[in-house]
């Protein structure tokens, strides 16, 4: 549903774009088209993480992994998602401070729109924040499957595909 949401928010900030491009043509303009897109870009970008995390689409790069055997393979995959977990959990905690200026400040952006700034750093930081919790969740159970020795469930849960795998 959060890839849903995200895809179609962006195909609408397409639209707007494109809809204030061919308007300027004609000497008309939206206004704040490109202030919107950069806080739906910003927005996409954190609540799109979660999604291409339990898709296996963030980039790995496995050329050690590929020489492992799969007790090797499970290390590395669990020592991956720690390190995602963990700098995803660094970044939300340190973006809350930033939030919470804001909110303080009553921050307005500096243009013609003048949005209040906690609108688009909300959306952007509970993205960070669900992203802490999906992987974290993915530590927990990735975790549990190795130690229950469940390697090939492990390795569906949070390995790296790489070409070569995706080719069989």
């Amino acid at each position: 549903m959060i890839a849903l949401l995200v895809g179609l928010v962006l195909t609408g900030c397409v639209i707007l774009i494109i809809a204030d491009i061919l308007l300027r043509e004609v000497g008309i303009s939206f206004g704040g088209a490109d202030e919107i897109s950069g806080y739906v870009m910003a927005g996409v970008a954190s609540w799109g993480m979660s999604y291409a995390l339990t898709e296996l689409a963030h980039v790995r790069i496995d050329l050690i992994r590929l020489r492992l055997r799969q007790r090797g393979k499970a290390m590395l995959d669990l020592l991956a998602i720690i390190a995602l977990a963990g700098t995803s959990i660094v970044i939300a905690v340190q973006s809350w401070p930033v939030l919470q200026k804001t909110i303080e400040r009553g921050s307005r952006a500096n243009t013609p729109l003048e949005t209040p700034l906690w609108i688009p750093q909300s959306i952007w930081l509970s993205g960070w924040i669900w992203f802490a919790v999906c992987s974290s969740v993915l530590v927990i159970l990735t975790l549990s499957l190795l130690i229950k020795r469940n390697l090939e469930q492990a390795d569906a849960l949070v390995g790296a595909r790489s070409e070569l795998e995706l080719e069989a």
